[in-house]
């Protein structure tokens, strides 16, 4: 019991201290989307040759609004395939807003951002100009839906950040003392290694993680590299892999399910190629 106790301290501790950073945080990307929305939309609608580049850069902002964006605007036969697959790689939803709001892990964002951009603009460039063709189908142009998730313009910024940062709270809240708890029992080495730990396999395991469309992913994926149980290569993985709730918006409004599980197919073999070079790279 006393070690429990300790534990649940700790925890809470530790995630109170995020929640001012988060909260702020929460309240920029409310005021993002709510104020500059329609503008990002017309600016993926006219970039053309550069929608990869475009897409990695807005992608890369934290939260899963633009993956659903992007998904939205996929399907309407607005942007390239190339372009939805940059965007959902530098997707990192709540992974950024996790790290910007430990001071202990802040300085890790940009090396992060910097090798999911990096990969998000390669793949989508090789997709466009390679294998378009064989993971896409014709769209007709309009087709939009407006699907944006759990976003509420009616609650207003400052209640609509609160209730994601409250969201954002209890997933840290349970997943850290869960992992506080393992590194207890087990120790941080044991945990690792039932992770594959040190082994070419981790990133796999990480980028299937990844592929679940819900923020809790990225959630997982940062705390368990923030607390050194995967590494760098396995964390590029699986954030490179969620996509958030992008992904399962192009199920939903892409008419064709068959090109939606390509495009998927396509994203989780460019994370799982993205993890294992960089766990190669000495």
């Amino acid at each position: 019991m006393d070690m429990i106790k300790e534990v649940l301290i700790d925890t809470g501790m530790d995630s109170l201290k995020m929640l001012p950073y988060l909260f702020a945080a929460f309240v920029l990307i409310e005021l993002l989307e709510q104020y500059s929305g329609a503008y990002t939309r017309e600016l993926l609608q006219k970039v053309g040759k550069a929608g990869p580049a475009a897409g990695a850069l807005l992608g890369c902002i934290p939260q899963c609004g633009f993956s659903v964006m992007a998904a939205n605007l996929y399907a309407g036969g607005v942007i390239s395939v190339g372009t939805l697959l940059a965007v959902f790689i530098a997707t990192s939803d709540e992974a950024v807003l996790i790290m910007v709001g430990n001071p202990d892990a802040a300085a890790r964002v940009v090396p992060l951002l910097a090798a999911k951009i990096g990969i998000a603009v390669t793949a989508g460039y090789l997709v466009d100009l390679f294998f378009a063709k064989k993971i896409s189908v014709p769209k007709e142009r309009g087709n939009l839906c407006g699907e944006w998730g759990d976003h509420n313009e009616e609650k207003g910024i400052v209640r609509s950040a609160w209730d994601h940062t409250v969201r954002i709270f209890v997933y840290l809240f349970l997943f850290t003392g869960v992992l506080n708890l393992c590194v207890r029992v087990f120790g941080i080495e044991q945990l690792s290694s039932a992770l594959l730990g040190d082994t070419m396999l981790q990133p796999v395991v990480a980028a299937a993680i990844g592929l679940i469309p819900n923020c809790a992913a990225s959630v997982i994926l940062t705390q368990l590299y923030l607390g050194g149980a995967i590494s760098f290569a396995s964390v590029i993985a699986g954030l490179s892999a969620g996509a958030g709730i992008g992904l399962a918006v192009l199920c939903r409004v892409n008419q064709d399910r068959q090109e939606s599980l390509r495009v998927i197919a396509v994203l989780f073999v460019t994370a799982v190629a993205a993890g294992l070079l960089l766990e190669m790279i000495p």
